[in-house]
């Protein structure tokens, strides 16, 4: 589909989208109890296998077109100073995805995932949000879009990562909005800023929030109030897996921001999503309590970049290569339990 048409068909609520398939998760349960083990011994590595099962629609989950999309753009905020980095970071962090320096690619090659980073419009960051709505509703379909169309008809697992300078500020308006929660309890560090910065970061959003003042009824409507382009993307991506039936991992806090904007168009649509680690940003608690998520890992991360998805893609890859070799007690001539 061209001229945005997908996003907009599913936003106004025209596209069918895939469920959780229970009998494909509960023979690949039933498949658990037969492995030479003891029954859930392996934890929640078992849950992991059964809930790849009934996404995939397979007994025994595939794992060899793991995907990582990470988004990048630039925030108009930032001029205000919200950020320990300057704007320019951003487009220099892209080259080094792009040359293969940065954390996300070591973790990739670890975890032989796809790696694919994804600049959008970095030259035109999105308006001042506290002054005016950050990107208009076609700029911000238009970034869904983009991550509508990065999604991989052959993934069996997609990580959403991203990077733009001042997006925690953003992803906290979000949340906040969202949520209506108090900004001083859910504002972070973000890139590693002072206590005196933080408390200018707290004043923005707020003034930020008091603006745009509206209780918000539409995913686009909020995006656009606040967000980036990366994580509009972030959105569409998440859209487009949930139409293909594709699980995912969103990486933090702001993965999961860009995410739960979609609850306003269905409470149920994240269905498909796990968050793979529990950020140090404040917030993410908040968001992910919300949404009835529990962390795969908590590692104390605030990096981005797909960085704590790579890391939990290597539990549900522990989670399947175990699900899927081991030997059941018949085929392995082990004594069962009496």
């Amino acid at each position: 589909m061209s001229n945005n048409e997908a996003v907009r068909n599913f936003l106004l609520g025209k596209t069918a989208f895939k469920q959780f398939n229970k009998h494909f998760a509960n023979m690949a349960k039933e498949r658990q109890k037969c492995l030479t083990k003891p029954e859930g011994s392996l934890g929640k590595l078992e849950d992991y296998a059964e809930w790849m099962a009934g996404w995939q629609c397979k007994v025994k989950p595939s794992m060899d077109n793991f995907h990582c999309n990470v988004f990048a753009a630039n925030h108009g905020v930032a001029k205000l100073g919200v950020s320990a980095y300057p704007s320019d970071v951003t487009a220099q962090m892209v080259e080094n995805y792009k040359s293969g320096g940065a954390a996300i690619n070591q973790l990739c090659k670890l975890g032989n995932i796809t790696l694919s980073v994804i600049p959008i419009e970095l030259e035109k960051p999105t308006k001042d949000f506290t002054k005016y709505k950050a990107m208009t509703e076609d700029e911000t379909i238009s970034a869904m879009q983009i991550g509508y169309d990065s999604v991989p008809n052959n993934c069996d697992l997609l990580i959403l990562g991203e990077m733009g300078i001042a997006n925690t500020s953003a992803a906290t308006a979000i949340s906040c909005a969202l949520f209506n929660q108090p900004i001083e309890s859910w504002t972070g560090k973000g890139t590693g800023i002072s206590n005196k910065i933080i408390q200018k970061k707290i004043s923005i959003i707020k003034t930020a929030l008091n603006f745009h003042k509206s209780k918000f009824d539409k995913v686009e409507h909020i995006l656009g109030s606040f967000g980036g382009r990366e994580m509009a993307a972030i959105a569409g991506a998440v859209i487009a897996a949930r139409v293909l039936g594709i699980p995912v991992l969103l990486d933090g806090f702001i993965s999961t921001a860009s995410a739960a904007t979609l609850i306003i168009f269905k409470k149920d649509i994240l269905d498909h999503c796990l968050v793979s680690h529990l950020s140090s940003e404040p917030g993410h608690k908040g968001i992910v309590s919300y949404l009835n998520k529990e962390p795969i890992l908590d590692l104390n991360l605030r990096l981005g970049e797909g960085s704590g998805g790579a890391v939990a893609a290597l539990i549900i890859k522990s989670a399947l290569i175990t699900h899927n070799n081991m030997k059941t007690f018949s085929e392995a001539q082990v004594s069962e339990k009496n």
